[in-house]
């Protein structure tokens, strides 16, 4: 059974990660995200589910207006060449939903077999915002918490200038 938002912040409080989170409509885009821009600090995120064609799996995470050029990625985290992983793929591995990609859907995969894969230009930001696993919530963390976080899952994140925009 996947785990759920309270799962999720029982876990980053046994982790002595400090978080907060706003509810809000389900939001299924970036587009639809930016409404809530000012009533939340920090950077926001878009997250992509990928495979390559060797079939390991990828979770990029970057900032909501960053570029990614898919044909450039697998040099780049030292893959084959990138697609998105399917809606059924994305349930089974990380147990959630499309429109709810988050790091935080690491916590699902006890298997590790995505492996995460961190925007440079967005770890610069002090406080990050994801979803808790569902799209009808925004969760802040700080950057090093999130790294905690990751670590803890077992999964070993790559930080590599994966998007097009220039560092700020």
């Amino acid at each position: 059974m996947p785990a759920t938002p309270d799962t999720l912040f029982a876990y980053l409080d046994r982790l002595g990660i400090r978080h907060s989170s706003v509810s809000h409509p389900p939001l299924f885009t970036v587009d639809e995200s930016q409404s809530l821009r000012g009533q939340i600090a920090g950077g926001h995120n878009k997250n992509l589910f990928l495979k390559d064609r060797f079939g390991a799996l990828y979770l990029v995470v970057l900032l909501e207006d960053a570029r990614i050029n898919l044909k450039t990625l697998p040099e780049i985290i030292g893959s084959g060449r990138i697609s998105f992983g399917s809606a059924d793929l994305l349930r089974e591995v990380l147990g959630v939903e499309p429109g709810s990609v988050t790091p935080f859907a690491l916590i699902n995969d006890t298997d590790r077999r995505v492996t995460p894969v961190l925007d440079a230009t967005m770890m610069q930001h002090d406080i990050l915002n994801y979803h808790p696993l569902v799209n009808t919530m925004t969760t802040s963390i700080a950057r090093d918490d999130l790294l905690r976080f990751i670590q803890s899952t077992g999964h070993t994140p790559l930080i590599r200038p994966v998007s097009d925009r220039p560092a700020d």
